[in-house]
C-alpha cells in the first residue's frame, strides 16, 4: 500500500502537466492549424473552460482523495497478488486502464442513456484543444465512479493511477488538438498512439465515423476490436464536426446549453 503523500504530489503534478500541456497544444494551434476554419473561441471556450471548472469542482467534493489517492489506500486487487516487480506492475495497471477507459468510451455511445450525457462533448461544431474539456458533469462523474471501480479491481498503485491520468489528459488535449504532423510522422506515431487525425474521425457528423476510434492513448484497442477507421469520407479538411442536429457554436457554447442537452430533444 502506497503511501497518503500521492494526494499531495497529485495536487500538484496534474494541474502543472495539465496547464503546460495545454498551453503548448493551444500555440500549436495558432502556429500550425490542420484545418483552417475559423475557431471562433471567444464563444466556445468560455463554455468550454466553465464547464471544466464546474466538473473539477463537483469531483473534489464528492471524490475528494481523487483516483491516486483511493488507488494509494487501497491494498486489494489483482496486482496485488501477483508478484511482479514495481516497474511491471505499474506498466500494466496503465495499460489496463486505458483498456477500461476505451470500453467505457464504447459503452457511453451505445446505451441510450449514457450518449445522451456523452453527446455534450459531440456538439461542439469545432475542434480544439478546448473540446478535450467538454464532458458533462454526470458523466465525469460516472466515469471517476468507472475508474475507482477499475483501480480496486486491477489493484493499480497510486504512481501508476497518477501517471496515467496525466497521460490521459495530456493525450486527450493532443489528440483533440487542431494540430497538423507531418504526414509521415502522423503514420508513425498512429501505429502506436491515437493521433489528431485519427481521433477527429471520431467527432464526425457520420454516424458510422462518430462510433469509431474509441481510444485516447493507445491506438491498438480499436483495431484489436474492430472499431478502428483510417480516414473521414470527406477528408481531415473536408470533413464536419459536430452533430447534425446542432450547428450553432454560438447556442451550443453556452454553459446552461450544455447542462440542459441532454434532456433536449434531437430533432
Amino acid at each position: 500500500m502506497e503511501t497518503p503523500l500521492s494526494v499531495e504530489v497529485a495536487a500538484f503534478v496534474r494541474p502543472g502537466c495539465f496547464l503546460l500541456i495545454l498551453a503548448t497544444i493551444g500555440w500549436w494551434e495558432y502556429r500550425a492549424p490542420r484545418r483552417r476554419e475559423p475557431m471562433v473561441r471567444r464563444v466556445r471556450w468560455p463554455g468550454n473552460f466553465a464547464l471544466l471548472a464546474l466538473d473539477v469542482l463537483l469531483l473534489r467534493l464528492l471524490f475528494p482523495l481523487g483516483a491516486a489517492g483511493f488507488a494509494a489506500l487501497w491494498p486489494w486487487g489483482l496486482l496485488h497478488m501477483v508478484p511482479l516487480p514495481g516497474w511491471l506492475a505499474g506498466l500494466l495497471a496503465v495499460v489496463l486502464l486505458d483498456l477500461v477507459i476505451y470500453w467505457q468510451h464504447r459503452l457511453f455511445h451505445r446505451l441510450p442513456l449514457l450518449w445522451r450525457l456523452h453527446r455534450v462533448h459531440h456538439t461542439d461544431p469545432r475542434l480544439d484543444v478546448s473540446s478535450a474539456l467538454r464532458f458533462h458533469p454526470l458523466e465525469i462523474l460516472l466515469s471517476m465512479a468507472i475508474k475507482v471501480a477499475a483501480i480496486a479491481l486491477i489493484g493499480a498503485g497510486a504512481t501508476a493511477v497518477l501517471c496515467f491520468e496525466v497521460l490521459l489528459n495530456g493525450m486527450a488535449m493532443f489528440n483533440h488538438g487542431n494540430i497538423a504532423l507531418p504526414g509521415r510522422i502522423e503514420r508513425s506515431l498512429r501505429r502506436w498512439l491515437v493521433t489528431p487525425d485519427m481521433h477527429r474521425i471520431h467527432h464526425s457528423v457520420v454516424a458510422g465515423e462518430y462510433n469509431s476510434n474509441f481510444g485516447f492513448n493507445l491506438s491498438c484497442w480499436d483495431r484489436l476490436f474492430g472499431s478502428y477507421r483510417a480516414a473521414p469520407r470527406g477528408g481531415q479538411r473536408g470533413m464536419t464536426i459536430g452533430l447534425q442536429q446542432w450547428r450553432d457554436p454560438a447556442a451550443c457554447g453556452r454553459l446552461g446549453w450544455m447542462l440542459r442537452a441532454p434532456w433536449m430533444a434531437a430533432s
